[in-house]
């Protein structure tokens, strides 16, 4: 992370009885993406705008390039926001659109050409000046009001949900746009969304909200492969959640008894011998064999299906509890009703904070 360009400081905000945000504190490094992850009504976009100053904070500060804005106007703050349904003036043409806060400030005439013509070049709309947002696709609007917020070029560009209108297409189109865009300016993007593939595909960090506090942050690496609690295994790529009993530690790695089998993980350090662990394991880890191992769950075949270049299995185990194991290919070798072992490497098992997190899959 460079240096610090947005810092939030023990932010609370509360809608009559309801508390919305529970003391959000992170530092945002200039040039960062950096994504707001969580489903609807986490805190993230109230977080963006007290950010924005739209919203004020019960609690807590907000620091902008070390100066403290959490009491300025909207205005008087260099952000500048994209919102889902793009805002665009109907009236007015592309150019207009994206001149209109140069024109607000007084730019010269010269200068807001030379600025708007660069910044619907880096948009690829150029030749689109005099065509009117009724004449444009869902995309194209949304590329102008992304050249709206930036030709101001603000510290932090925020980002609301801007691609949710969109086809799955061209929504991916526009994730490519969009990181490629902030690597040319080099602003710090801070962009919202409920949807993990576009965090993981476009942030350099992710923060991952849920119930009004941050449930992790880090790279989309850190977050995908080492979930700190369950609710981010889940959340994030949809792990399964095992517990069981710690019966041994050995050259790095634990042995977990759970029901009358054993399964192992690697230890790093957060769990003793005697104690209760819980063990999250993705989909894409679980092998699943016909053979008898000595380390693994016995489990039935329940369902199989296949989507995206994916076979997916239902597993059942003899506790009644279902995994999902996964593999690239259209078959594997057992049929449903099978029984089967499923184990994996301890490496790719991963130990959690196992509080309970009501409603994970309900809420994707």
């Amino acid at each position: 992370m460079g240096q610090s360009i947005l810092t939030l400081q023990g932010i609370e905000k509360s809608f009559e009885e309801t508390k919305v945000l529970k003391g959000i504190s992170l530092e945002i490094g200039e040039g960062e993406f950096i994504t707001f992850l969580g489903p609807s009504g986490c805190g993230k976009t109230t977080t963006l705008r007290i950010i924005s100053g739209l919203e004020q904070p019960d609690a807590g500060r907000v620091f902008l390039a070390g100066e403290d804005v959490t009491e300025l106007a909207p205005e008087k703050r260099d952000v500048n926001t994209v919102f889902q349904n793009y805002a665009l003036f109907p009236h007015m043409n592309v150019y207009d659109n994206v001149a209109y806060g140069l024109k607000i400030r007084k730019t010269p005439k010269l200068e807001i050409r030379d600025r708007v013509m660069n910044v619907l070049a880096m948009v690829q709309l150029s030749g689109y000046e005099k065509r009117m947002p009724a004449q444009l696709s869902g995309g194209q609007r949304q590329r102008v009001a992304i050249a709206r917020a930036i030709v101001n070029k603000p510290k932090v560009l925020l980002l609301d949900e801007p691609l949710g209108a969109l086809d799955l297409q061209l929504r991916r189109q526009m994730q490519v746009e969009l990181k490629r865009l902030q690597r040319k300016l080099g602003i710090t993007f801070l962009y919202i969304t409920h949807d993990q593939e576009e965090a993981i595909n476009m942030s350099s960090r992710i923060v991952v909200m849920h119930d009004g506090v941050l449930e992790q942050v880090g790279t989309p690496d850190e977050v995908y492969y080492h979930p700190r609690t369950s609710y981010v295994a889940q959340f994030v790529g949809n792990a399964n959640i095992l517990t069981g009993k710690v019966v041994e530690r050995r050259e790095g790695v634990l042995s977990v008894q759970i029901g009358q089998e054993m399964v192992c993980v690697l230890d790093d350090g957060s769990a003793s011998v005697g104690e209760m662990a819980v063990i999250a394991v993705r989909s894409e880890h679980i092998l699943v064999t016909k053979e008898r191992a000595s380390l693994g769950l016995a489990a039935l075949v329940k369902e199989k299906s296949f989507a995206g270049g994916m076979l997916r299995m239902t597993l059942v185990l003899k506790d009644g509890k279902a995994l999902i194991a996964s593999r690239h290919g259209i078959d594997a070798d057992c049929e449903e009703g099978d029984p089967v072992f499923c184990c994996w490497e301890p490496e790719q098992a991963v130990l959690v904070d196992g509080r309970e997190q009501e409603g994970v899959t309900a809420q994707k």
